[in-house]
């Protein structure tokens, strides 16, 4: 495994933190971790990425996640909400970076991201033989149904409430939909027109657009304590 310094915030993610991991789930990690300042003004700018399997680990720079986050990314999203026994790292730069994380909240951004991530999940579905999944598909196919389903549900809950709970309440449901799909997969199409109506006619409570001068300033906090000066 890659060693990264300067890891700020970093936690478990993915099924185990939505609560549908089953025996054998792969664990996922993700965080963000902050280049030593002067690596940002050479000739050469430092990896903004750094992804592993075994253990399935990414991490991103810490501007490459704020942009990603500012983008609505439901991925990027979830480090900011996890439940506090699934943060692994939590220095006091990414105390601060959970304590602004409404900031990078915006509607339409949160609309286009969730839908669209939903819509990806679909698209996966389509790609397949008409009637049910073959049995050496179904494990996948029900998978690509869960997280349409779970991020259908989330997107709704973060543009209507402003928060977004990543542990779903009935964990059983989900699986069930996924099996659902699996041997009609046109259960799926129902489900997702059933959230595309709901956001267009919801109330949500975001701004048009992201609030960006908490973020611009956590960055700069980042920057400021990470910059020694060349000898």
């Amino acid at each position: 495994m890659t060693a990264v310094a300067n890891v700020l915030l970093s936690g478990v993610v993915g099924s185990t933190a939505y609560g549908l991991a089953h025996p054998g789930s792969d664990v996922d990690r993700l965080g963000l971790f902050a280049a030593p300042t002067v690596e940002l003004h050479g000739l050469r700018t430092p990896k903004e990425s750094y992804v592993t399997t075994a253990p399935d680990r990414t991490l991103h720079e810490a501007a490459k996640w704020c942009r990603l986050a500012l983008s609505g990314n439901p991925t990027a999203m979830e480090l900011v909400w996890l439940p506090d026994e699934l943060y692994e790292v939590r220095t006091p730069l990414g105390e601060e970076l959970i304590a602004v994380r409404s900031a990078f909240l915006s509607a339409g951004r949160v609309r286009d991201a969730y839908l669209g991530y939903a819509q990806q999940q679909f698209r996966r579905l389509q790609n397949r033989s008409d009637g049910p999944f073959p049995a050496e598909r179904r494990g996948r196919a029900a998978k690509h149904a869960r997280h349409l389903k779970r991020l259908c549900a989330q997107g709704l809950e973060l543009y209507t409430t402003g928060r977004l709970t990543l542990r779903v309440d009935d964990p059983r449901e989900f699986h069930d939909f996924g099996e659902r799909v699996a041997a009609d997969p046109t259960a799926a199409l129902s489900l997702l027109r059933h959230y595309e109506t709901a956001f267009a006619q919801a109330r949500g409570v975001l701004p048009a657009a992201p609030d960006e001068r908490p973020v611009e300033a956590w960055l700069r906090r980042v920057r400021a304590h990470f910059y020694r000066a060349e000898p």
